[in-house]
């Protein structure tokens, strides 16, 4: 019996223990092999293993609409550094911009207004500069925002938290903080929001409570960063680690009770600048002290399971991940990113965004094939679907 004979199901499972390369040949055979070689069931596993293919370490698919095959292939420029770097839009004042991806539209914050970019416009033609939404209302500049599927949730130098509906011009501002959020997260109908006042709040997002404070923890040092587990049951406040109190605390968001400290040992000054669940139980943070630290509480709260050490000697502003094995960093001089496998103690690769003028990365974020960058004065892309040459460090 010919390979090809064998019924579907049974095929798809022989081929799926193929390696990557065996697959690429197999699929030149004929056009039978060609025909099953290119189906997502084949490409499975061994999307699995390689980077920001979409496949999350949980079976979960983040991008359905692209084969695994493509995807696969532009893991190896992923891998190997090979990318093509634009700058997308410039600006003439240094700002500290953030930026968030939903699906085809960018959001970007630059000084107290929030503007929405389609990435891809009519007939393919890529990034459109003119704005196809603007978010207004704080009086100084916005130092982060997060999003939902309905909202989007602001959080100013002006002290003030404001929610917005994405498809109407209904917006409502929240007062509590009397300096500046820093920090904002938002799941299901929660908001945290952290400020340099030193304390964290929990605000309801619901039409029956909009704009009403549920809870204020005194955290006895200024916020630089907040996260809500994905279980919606607790969230980790992440401090300037100026004070003699854990810069990583976990709380429970009903009754507001310190529920853990992570890690035991933090240098003073080792503030923790952003926070990124991947699950319920693990989580990544980054800072000033220049590691990325990842940690499983199932495991244990005291000692993270796993760090990795920015090699420069930089703070830290920003990480990503894509679920599975790769981690993106943004470093505070000359607009560095770094590509980090989790398998691996040693950075995978280093982007230099900028080299005329130090700035940080203030805020990045990827797909399949595209990285996302922000610093003091631009927004840039890197196009890992090209097909030159690695690019110098």
């Amino acid at each position: 019996m010919f390979l090809f004979q064998l019924p579907d199901d049974v095929l798809y499972l022989i081929l799926s223990y193929l390696d990557y390369k065996s697959l690429c040949r197999l699929s030149q055979v004929c056009r039978r092999s060609h025909h099953f070689t290119v189906r997502d069931p084949v490409w499975r596993r061994i999307a699995k293993d390689f980077i920001n293919t979409g496949v999350t370490r949980h079976g979960a698919d983040l991008y359905p609409t692209i084969p695994l095959k493509d995807r696969v292939k532009v893991s190896q420029n992923w891998s190997h550094g090979v990318c093509r770097k634009d700058v997308l839009l410039k600006w003439k004042i240094n700002l500290l911009p953030w930026i968030q991806l939903d699906g085809d539209v960018l959001y970007l914050s630059q000084a107290s207004d929030i503007g929405a970019y389609h990435l891809r416009g009519p007939e393919g033609v890529k990034f459109q500069h003119n704005r196809v939404a603007m978010f207004s209302g704080h009086q100084e500049d916005v130092c982060r925002f997060a999003l939902t599927d309905i909202h989007l949730v602001s959080a100013g130098s002006d002290g003030k938290i404001i929610v917005y509906d994405r498809k109407s011009d209904f917006c409502m501002e929240y007062f509590g903080h009397n300096q500046e959020v820093n920090c904002i997260d938002c799941k299901g109908h929660l908001i945290i929001s952290g400020s340099r006042d030193k304390t964290a709040k929990i605000w309801a997002l619901t039409p029956n409570h909009f704009g009403k404070c549920l809870h204020t923890i005194p955290t006895y040092d200024r916020v630089w960063s907040v996260a809500i587990s994905p279980s919606l049951c607790t969230f980790v406040t992440g401090t300037a680690c100026c004070e003699n109190f854990a810069p990583l605390r976990i709380w429970d968001t009903e009754r507001c009770h310190l529920v853990s400290c992570l890690g035991t040992e933090f240098r003073r000054g080792a503030g923790v600048l952003d926070i990124v669940y991947e699950s319920p139980f693990q989580l990544l943070t980054c800072g000033y002290d220049t590691f990325i630290r990842y940690w499983d509480l199932r495991v244990c709260s005291r000692k993270c399971v796993m760090e990795w050490e920015e090699p420069h000697d930089s703070a830290l502003y920003c990480i990503k991940t894509d679920e599975n094995h790769m981690i993106a960093s943004g470093s505070s001089y000359y607009g560095v990113v770094r590509l980090w496998d989790k398998r691996q103690t040693r950075c995978l690769q280093m982007f230099q965004l900028t080299s005329t003028t130090s700035s940080p990365v203030y805020s990045l974020c990827f797909n399949a094939t595209h990285l996302y960058a922000a610093v003091a004065s631009a927004l840039y892309s890197l196009d890992f679907r090209t097909s030159g040459h690695r690019p110098r460090r």
